[in-house]
């Protein structure tokens, strides 16, 4: 059976603390905000970590895209979306052309 990977094991740890009390947990405060304030934070990650590209600081991209992937497994688990079933879809993308992919989703 494989171990679960660095992302597996922190949407566990996530899902673990989303209950939590929110004076005692970060997630717990975020899933206590809801949606549109963890959407906010995912946003807000997204372009410090454009910002640290365009700047050319490796180091700040690599933590801000560690606050990106963190941001965005807090968002899926609070609207109850397994990161394995966005594995699943990479997986089912995976051989197609980007193109391809994106035009066939113009309908």
């Amino acid at each position: 059976m494989d171990q679960p990977g660095t992302l597996e094991r922190l949407e566990a740890t996530i899902a673990a603390r989303s209950g939590a009390d929110p004076d005692s947990s970060y997630v717990a405060k975020l899933n206590a905000k809801g949606t549109a304030k963890i959407a906010q934070k995912l946003g807000e990650e997204a372009t410090e970590a454009v910002i640290a590209a365009l700047a050319e600081d490796e180091a700040a991209l690599i933590g801000e895209a560690a606050d990106v992937l963190f941001h965005l497994l807090v968002l899926l688990g609070h609207k109850g979306i397994a990161l394995a079933d966005v594995l699943a879809e990479l997986e089912r993308r995976e051989g197609t052309s980007g193109l391809a992919e994106k035009a066939a989703r113009k309908t």
